[in-house]
């Protein structure tokens, strides 16, 4: 009460107890004063990781880390530190992702080739092949070469990939038939009817597995030619063009014994057999199906040699590919200013690329190869989607073939508005797509601006948003080294992201024997660096 004065407490003798003395400490973080040396900053405790055989005194543990380690190790937890490790690949086969393929966004110069470069290197640690199908910078060239793989050299003057080749898949095919008549030839000298059933069945087999490989490969060419086409005119070409494509390549089969190529295409349409005349619909008329199939055959001759694309697709292929060790198609030597070869020359690759693994995991299907495991890299995606009308069309297609097991793939482009630049809604939708259809999401720094894009393909929480803007600061200027340098928050920085959890921010950690593959401005060295 208010005015009341303390009263002391009384011994039985009548003298007074004084109140205990108060006794001080330190806080936390020491003496709190000025000049008392309380501490501003408090070092975190060292964390270790170790097995529960090296750490078995410590086990159980008492805390717990809640970030996947499964797969390849990428670095650690940005706000926890603990280590996190994850690629398509492994967590498809341990069952976190539906399916083994990633896509990467984020801006240029923040380290997407760099992760992607480090997956790669330490899925081929594991036995799977990585296959590079288009590298512009190149960024992939130096890796493949130390993990001594093939590097095929494409563009104007530096080599050839013939659109028209089926590869592998004719070779394949005849080794499947002739399987075949062999399973057929043990039923027949079987003596158990079981045994025999058995061998038809896989005779049976064989007969489908190529009659599919040779219709997939057909499928695949005529899909090149057209992609081609629509790069040349900026305009894809009308239905009964590619029917006569499709047309003239059946024909050129049924009368070569050898790999056709732009030119026998060509002198196909110009002889105008009847089957040609027939879709399109002279009626008799020479005069009509010249005027249909002239501008046909125009867009074909500017694709052998006498185009801007020179002889690159219109050549026997120089380098086939060796799908026993990792490869990198190294299109470097395309100038930037060549877009549109730029695009056609990624989407030969792809094409070729998934042709190839096709073959392989068909002949392993029979038994006729061994199993093999691929990892397949499409960078700078949002070049062959711009490159003409109807390539979104395009570059599903080539992926949804790709319908084998054992394989992942990685799509790379820089943000959504690559993606949201397309000129129709329904191409914007089917690009959209490829984002989400893929098992795991990968998003670097990203402006603003792309929050409510990427909102519609990927569910981002407030607090994750912030994240990755964050990321894309310009950062502050330093003195490194007498030079001045920009330190940028969000290099090397990701979020990992699978449906609608939350993601996990990892800051990418590399070992010093990556470093010196991972330098993507050599031509700004100085030539006495080393």
């Amino acid at each position: 009460m208010f005015g009341s004065k303390t009263k002391h407490k009384r011994t039985p003798a009548g003298t007074r107890t004084l109140p205990a003395a108060v006794v001080r400490r330190p806080g936390l973080r020491g003496w709190r004063g000025r000049g008392q040396g309380e501490a501003v900053y408090v070092t975190a405790a060292d964390e270790w990781r170790g097995t529960s055989v090296q750490v078995c005194g410590l086990w159980p543990f008492v805390g717990g880390s809640g970030t996947p380690i499964v797969g390849v190790p990428i670095g650690v937890h940005t706000d926890t530190g603990a280590p996190f490790g994850g690629d398509p690949i492994s967590w498809f086969m341990h069952g976190m992702i539906n399916n083994p393929s990633m896509f990467v966004l984020g801006l240029p110069h923040y380290g997407k080739s760099t992760l992607v470069r480090h997956i790669v290197l330490g899925l081929a640690g594991r036995g799977i092949n990585p296959l590079i199908l288009g590298d512009l910078k190149p960024d992939y060239v130096d890796l493949i070469r130390a993990l001594d793989g093939q590097v095929i050299s494409l563009g104007p003057g530096r080599g050839h990939l013939n659109v028209l080749d089926p590869g592998e898949a004719t070779g394949a095919a005849v080794r499947l038939l002739a399987s075949a008549e062999e399973h057929r030839a043990k039923a027949n000298r079987a003596t158990d009817q079981e045994v025999a059933a058995q061998l038809l069945a896989a005779a049976v087999k064989a007969e489908k597995l190529a009659e599919q490989l040779m219709a997939d490969s057909h499928n695949r060419r005529l899909n090149m030619i057209t992609a081609l086409i629509t790069i040349v005119r900026n305009a894809k070409p009308s239905a009964h063009e590619e029917s006569l494509i499709d047309r003239a390549l059946h024909i050129l089969d049924e009368r070569l014994d050898r790999v056709p190529l732009i030119g026998d295409l060509i002198e196909v349409i110009k002889d105008a057999p009847n089957e040609l005349r027939a879709i399109a619909l002279d009626r008799g008329d020479m005069s009509r199906y010249l005027d249909a199939t002239d501008q046909l055959r125009q867009s074909l001759y500017s694709l052998d040699g006498s185009g801007r694309f020179s002889d690159m697709f219109s050549q026997p292929t120089d380098q086939p590919m060796d799908l026993t060790k990792p490869v990198v198609f190294d299109l470097s030597g395309i100038s930037d200013t060549q877009r549109d070869i730029q695009a056609a020359s990624l989407l030969a690759c792809w094409s070729t690329g998934f042709a190839t693994v096709q073959v392989a995991h068909t002949l392993a299907d029979a038994g006729l190869e061994p199993r093999r495991n691929y990892f397949v890299v499409m960078d700078e995606l949002w070049r062959a989607l711009r490159s003409g009308e109807g390539m979104v069309d395009r570059v599903d297609s080539l992926t949804r073939l790709n319908r084998t097991e054992g394989v992942g793939q990685a799509m790379i482009t820089h943000t959504m508005s690559d993606l949201e630049a397309l000129p129709t809604e329904s191409e914007r939708m089917k690009a959209r797509g490829f984002v989400e259809r893929s098992g795991m999401v990968v998003c670097g720094a990203l402006p603003g601006g792309e929050m409510e894009k990427l909102n519609k393909a990927v569910t981002l929480s407030r607090a994750e948003q912030a994240r990755l803007i964050s990321w894309a600061d310009p950062g502050s200027w330093t003195d490194v080294g007498g030079s001045r340098k920009r330190v940028r928050p969000g290099l090397g920085k990701f979020l990992f992201k699978v449906g609608g959890r939350p993601g996990v921010p990892v800051a990418l950690k590399l070992t010093s024997v990556e470093e010196s593959l991972h330098d993507t401005n050599k031509r700004w060295h100085d030539e006495g660096e080393n």
